[in-house]
Order: C-alpha cells, then structure tokens, then sequence
C-alpha cells in the first residue's frame, strides 16, 4: 500500500486512523475496572483500644528581678545584694524545669547593670532570660 509518491500522475492513497479497535480496548479495560474496584475497597475490622490523654502542661515557673536606676535589685519583690545573685541563679539552674528569668529594670537604669546581671545568669547556667517591658510606653 503506497501513501504517496513524488509522481503527481499517480492518486494519492487516504491515511485514516481505524479508532475502532481502541474503541473495543478501552471499553474491555472499563469494564474489567467496574468488576474489580469493588474488591479493592476490602477492609479488616479491628478493635482497637480506646485510651484518653491529656497534655501535662507544666510551665516553668518564673523568676522576677527587678533593676532600679540607683541599681539596687529586688529579687520577686525582696531587695537582694549583686554579690549573692550568682548562689541564687545556681540555685534556680539546677531546678527541673529551669524557671524563666524575667529582668524588670526602670527606663532611666544604666544598661551597664542591666549586663552584669545578665552575664552572671548566663555563666550560673540560667538560659532563658527575658525583659518585661511596659506595653503603654508609660512610667
């Protein structure tokens, strides 16, 4: 069967795709799908056991040190000396879960204070370290 030729005397031959047989496997291939899907859904019962969990929260507790401008430091509110900051913080280090150290210091206090003690936290191994800040922006 010849599709053409270079010789124009000649007629041309029709190339046509016959789609009926692609036609008969598609339809074959769909109905072997609606027979098998069925069977593909099988499932197992099982009972499985039923057990109710609540998280343990547990928040750490906190740790307030408050930094005046004259540097006097107030630890949760009772006034405290710099020379025993660092047996305090040991102390609350050592704790599980470690407390959080919260550094309150007045707008006007020296940030070289606020530094000192925060460099005696992190050598006493306190790691979570925090500033409460006013949110209003008033004093």
């Amino acid at each position: 069967m010849s599709f053409g030729s270079f010789n124009s005397n000649q007629p041309q031959a029709k190339a046509e795709i016959n789609v009926v047989p692609l036609v008969d496997v598609m339809l074959v291939l769909l109905v072997i799908f609606i027979i098998t899907a069925p069977l593909l859904t099988h499932s197992v019962k099982i009972d499985l056991p039923k057990a109710s969990s609540n998280p343990n929260i547990t928040k750490p507790d906190h740790v307030e040190l408050a930094i005046r401008e004259d540097g006097s430091l107030y630890w949760n509110g009772e006034l405290v000396q710099k020379e025993s900051l660092a047996a305090r913080f040991e102390l609350e280090a050592k704790k599980e879960p470690q407390p959080e150290l919260h550094i309150k210091a007045d707008g006007t206090s020296k940030y070289e204070k606020i530094a000192q003690v925060m460099s005696i936290a992190a050598k006493t191994g306190l790691t979570k370290i925090g500033f409460v800040t006013d949110p209003t922006g008033e004093q």
